[in-house]
């Protein structure tokens, strides 16, 4: 089983309570982190959750896979005027066609089973879902973590009518929870993998137990009407201490099911006797909002949304089967390693031509879980590295752990006062054996005082993301800020089209060009609308070339300078969740104006186009049914008609399904 919680820092768990003690009672996980080996130095994939659960998920690095961050899938394209730089393109999701590890084990004869949060896609809901990658048994629902009115009032009660009807002892009814124990009452008796992914302590902040929020009330003296600000520190929240605690609670009844629960095929045994558990984060804690602070991660540096230790450090605990109980290691170990450590728990062979980042971690656990020694690549040699690579948001960070020592490369440094572009700190010194800690703070800088060091790691950092394809930031030639070379940054003059093939001309102004994209969607304004990347070639006379992909239905032409600098053809706008308003289609002429978005050709007299396009007042290229009728305004069975034009049943027209019903 692997339980992952949502946004649960390194310092919200009891068991893991450094400096300041926290105020939050976890007695469930701690007990369970007492039946196994509780990693000091465990971290997530990447320091946000959709990102993460792809990696553990696939076993690839967020980096490899092109999905560093959440949601995706969109053209590359500055925040504000403000931005000095953007955020490269990554994908929207994890490929269909992945050999997850669900996929892995169902082959192996495990029942496949997940709980609670997914969110591997551009949206909770879109493709693809857990059943298409490998999930026989599927439920998200989020239980008592749906939203409320006001969470001030409408608390739960122990009316039967209540669907959050409190247990008898005084928890809300949580659905998700009672999802994962389903799964594991209906498949006890056979091998089963379960991905329970809880909800909690994720946004909405909230609780609703009044018992629960009015004890950390109390207990922390704060008034639930005016919660701690971003500003003040500390773990102030009396409802992330309640919703902390309802999360061990939950979990809890998990454990209480294993160790009561007899395994069918091994009578005199429980079953967490024969089940191994990981229970971990998808990242760092979520310090808060601007207006409200959730936990605070001190020790660690930043949280959530940041590569630092804050955004990375997870509680990770691991039990089970021949696995020493009461063990306590500073040995890293990483999200990534789930995927060959199930594969060994379990006697399932490694997939043909499967790309896996992590290392197993069961000849560890089984053997000695304080001797980093034992954790190996598949060549063969000791793991001592770890890369992450986060270049988004305001973090904009690629980070490199090489023993006890960590360098940050902050992307975001030029014109950006006060940002050293590398940084090094000193995690533990591990001289003498033990870790003993010296800047997980990460506040004492030595990028100065240790040059050697510090060019040696980022060199082995540029090394790490080049042999995955790392995708990096690019420079906004629009910065408000003055960047150098910002006014060397080359201008599109020309674009053309013929069939497929796509072409720009483009004038250099003082900077040489070194690479082209194409950035395409094949289902340009609807709901799920998603975009790709695709290499362009540089040909001559200043040139770039590329294929349309077959189905391509709006695109972009990025080209990128040698100071790093793109310059987006034309220039990206967005409208809401869709980039169709500016991009060029493919139902339009090309257009030789540079930088400016492609109009829809005239059409003759007579041209089946032109209703669509007259009716087409959004000009999203689609008909919705309201357009429909107002353009056939007076007309009968509009209803009928517009369902018999709508072939693929998806509520609106293209221009194909118009012009193919009118013919």
């Amino acid at each position: 089983m692997l339980l992952l919680t949502d946004d649960l820092g390194w310092q919200d768990v009891k068991c893991y309570d450094i400096d300041e003690p926290s105020p939050m009672e976890t007695p469930n996980i701690d007990a369970f982190a007492k039946k196994g080996v509780m990693f000091w130095q465990g971290y997530s994939p990447t320091p946000v959750c959709s990102s993460s659960r792809c990696a553990i998920i696939s076993g690839n690095h967020a980096a490899r896979a092109q999905k560093t961050s959440i949601v995706g899938g969109a053209p590359p394209a500055p925040h504000s005027k403000h931005s000095r730089v953007m955020d490269p393109w990554y994908s929207g999701r994890m490929p269909a066609d992945e050999m997850t590890i669900a996929k892995a084990l169902r082959q192996n004869g495990y029942a496949t089973g997940h709980s609670g949060k997914w969110h591997i896609a551009i949206s909770h809901k879109a493709f693809p879902q857990p059943k298409d990658v490998g999930f026989d048994y599927t439920q998200s629902s989020r239980g008592a973590r749906r939203s409320m009115d006001d969470r001030l009032a409408g608390f739960a009660t122990k009316e039967k009518k209540d669907p959050f009807r409190l247990d008898e002892n005084g928890f809300p009814f949580h659905q998700t929870n009672e999802d994962a124990l389903t799964f594991l009452n209906d498949n006890k008796d056979k091998p089963f993998f379960l991905y329970y992914a809880t909800w909690l302590v994720h946004a909405p902040i909230h609780t609703r137990s009044q018992a629960l929020l009015d004890k950390y009330t109390k207990r922390l003296g704060t008034d639930p009407a005016h919660p701690p600000t971003k500003d003040i520190p500390g773990q102030q929240n009396p409802f992330y201490c309640a919703m902390v605690e309802e999360l061990d609670y939950y979990v809890g009844t998990i454990f209480n099911y294993l160790d009561e629960t007899e395994d069918p095929r091994w009578p005199g045994h429980k079953l967490s006797e024969n089940t191994y558990v990981i229970f971990t984060s998808d990242n760092g804690g979520m310090e808060g909002s601007t207006k409200e602070r959730y936990t605070d991660n001190e020790p660690l540096a930043r949280g959530k949304i940041s590569a630092m230790e804050g955004g990375t450090r997870v509680p990770l605990l691991i039990a089970g089967p021949g696995i020493a109980p009461g063990v306590q290691t500073d040995v890293m170990a990483n999200g990534l390693d789930f995927y060959p450590t199930i594969l060994s728990m379990t006697g399932t062979p490694k997939p043909p031509n499967k790309n896996l980042d992590g290392c197993d971690l069961l000849p560890l656990l089984h053997n000695n879980p304080t001797d980093a020694e034992l954790v190996k690549h598949a060549d063969g040699t000791t793991r001592d590295t770890m890369v992450w690579h986060f270049p988004h948001g305001s973090a904009m960070e690629s980070t490199i752990r090489v023993g006890d020592y960590k360098l940050v490369r902050n992307f975001d440094h030029v014109g950006n006062e006060g940002t050293a572009p590398l940084e090094l700190f000193q995690l533990y010194d591990s001289s003498s054996g033990d870790a003993k800690r010296v800047d997980i703070e990460e506040a004492k800088n030595l990028a100065e005082s240790n040059p050697e060091l510090t060019q040696s790691m980022n060199k082995k950092l540029t090394a790490a993301l080049a042999e995955m394809n790392a995708s990096y930031p690019y420079y906004n030639p629009a910065s408000a800020t003055p960047l150098p070379n910002q006014d060397k940054v080359c201008t599109v003059e020309s674009h053309q089209r013929h069939g497929q093939q796509v072409s720009v001309t483009y004038k250099e102004n003082g900077a040489r060009v070194t690479n082209a994209d194409l950035i395409y969607t094949l289902n340009g304004g609807e709901q799920y609308e998603e975009w790709y990347r695709k290499p362009a070639t540089l040909a001559a006379n200043n040139t770039v070339t590329v294929e349309l992909p077959v189905g391509t239905t709006h695109y972009y032409l990025n080209l990128i300078d040698e100071n790093q600098f793109l310059r987006s053809y034309p220039e990206v706008v967005g409208k809401g969740k869709s980039f169709i308003g500016t991009a060029l289609s493919t139902q339009q002429e090309p257009s030789a104006a540079p930088n400016k978005p492609t109009k829809t050709r005239a059409k003759g007299k007579g041209d089946r186009n032109i209703p669509f396009d007259r009716w087409d007042t959004n000009k999203d290229e689609y008909l919705s049914l309201d357009e429909y009728k107002n353009g056939l305004v007076g007309k009968s069975d509009l209803e009928e008609r517009f369902n018999r034009f709508d072939m693929n049943g998806d509520g609106k027209l293209s221009r194909d399904e118009f012009v193919r019903k009118k013919r």
